[in-house]
């Protein structure tokens, strides 16, 4: 069963402009009825909602149309599909909690000491790479 564009909308909350947006780059697949207006299959609707939930995890829309163009335009994906989705975000996911991680122990660390020196902050000038240039500021 084929859906109007409006209704696409309607089920997911997103605009016109931003569907035709995501269609433009390939996101999401529409194709023209008899009358020539756009019209896309039910899976553009977990499409759009995957879109969505994907940009709020901080995945860009490069990224995003990256794993999406693995999935087949023309039928609903499977488990398995998304499953294979799913697998490809878990890598940055967990990449970025194991950096965002290293980050919260680095400013537990600043807050404590509370120096920000120039000199052995592990957040501006880390491991002190800049003492080996000489006395002096170094560093923009």
């Amino acid at each position: 069963m084929h859906l109007k564009i409006g209704e696409i909308s309607a089920r997911t909350g997103v605009s016109l402009a931003t569907l035709r947006f995501y269609e433009s780059k390939g996101l999401i697949h529409a194709e023209r009825d008899a009358s020539g207006h756009r019209v896309f299959l039910r899976s553009a609707i977990r499409r759009v909602s995957f879109i969505l939930i994907a940009q709020q995890l901080g995945f860009s829309l490069r990224r995003i149309q990256a794993v999406l163009s693995t999935l087949p335009d023309h039928r609903t994906p499977t488990i398995q599909d998304w499953a294979k989705l799913s697998a490809e975000f878990s890598v940055d996911i967990d990449r970025r909690i194991t950096d965002l991680e290293r980050m919260k122990s680095a400013l537990t660390g600043c807050m404590r000491c509370g120096c920000l020196s120039l000199e052995h902050c592990t957040l501006y000038n880390a491991e002190d790479h800049a003492a080996q240039l000489g006395p002096g500021p170094h560093l923009e």
